[in-house]
């Protein structure tokens, strides 16, 4: 089936899973590279104590885009599976459909950019971020681990990875016809994303919401957890390691 996503539907799989991320990761190294360098573009723009609405809504913008850049190509599976059974199914509508699954997937992660932009704000209000977007508490960055370590370790963290994991068994139990009916489906499925990469998020406060080597860690990881065969293994031991991390940074 994914032989026969990449023979039809080309086009759909160029756009979704190498050009969007790829304008995705230049804007965001664009924007990185000027708040630690010349600081002479938006990324400078953005470091300010008075967050109006533009500024906030540059922030959302900036979290929507990190977040398409991160977690698109971690659903590659996930599309190329769902274009080569629509195809089957209906091949005059199977682009568009993949587009509307697309869609659906990145709406999810554009409200949960819209929360992270809200925690963000919170967190500067409080002092416990600085203007470069960095934690600038220790005791926060110790919190933010052991919440994130500790989601390792549940029970909903493990559905949702399975769920991301099998995304064949995610097609076969919530198939629908029709894009408005992928567009729901992507919503369902970024969903369970959400709920299974959440916490990792919060590991950009801890080392710097622009840092490209956390964000490409992060990206890396998420990517290892959901296409790996023993990703529950890895979320579990990355657990672990969290909560050491984050008892290390409240007693050093």
């Amino acid at each position: 089936m994914l032989e026969s996503a990449l023979r039809y539907d080309r086009t759909p799989v160029i756009v979704l899973l190498v050009l969007l991320p790829l304008i995705s990761w230049m804007w965001i190294v664009i924007m990185a590279r000027d708040m630690y360098g010349p600081m002479t573009g938006a990324g400078a723009w953005m470091m300010t104590a008075q967050w109006d609405i533009p500024h906030l809504l540059l922030l959302w913008a900036m979290w929507a885009v990190m977040m398409t850049g991160m977690m698109l190509p971690s659903a590659s599976p996930m599309l190329l599976l769902f274009g080569a059974i629509a195809r089957r199914s209906a091949q005059e509508s199977a682009a568009l459909r993949i587009y509307a699954l697309a869609a659906g997937y990145l709406t999810v992660w554009t409200v949960f950019s819209l929360g992270a932009t809200a925690l963000q704000r919170v967190l500067a209000a409080l002092l416990l971020v600085s203007p470069m977007m960095e934690i600038t508490n220790s005791a926060a960055g110790a919190m933010l681990l052991l919440i994130a370590g500790v989601y390792q370790l549940t029970p909903m963290k493990y559905a949702c990875l399975r769920t991301c994991q099998s995304p064949l068994g995610f097609l076969m139990s919530r198939w629908r016809n029709s894009l408005s009916g992928a567009f729901r489906m992507g919503i369902e499925h970024g969903a369970y994303c959400v709920g299974c990469c959440w916490a990792l998020m919060l590991l950009l406060f801890v080392g710097g919401v622009m840092n490209l080597a956390v964000i490409a860690a992060l990206t890396v990881f998420v990517a290892f957890e959901k296409l790996a065969p023993f990703g529950v293994h890895g979320a579990r031991i990355s657990g672990v390691l969290l909560i050491a991390a984050g008892f290390w940074m409240i007693v050093r």
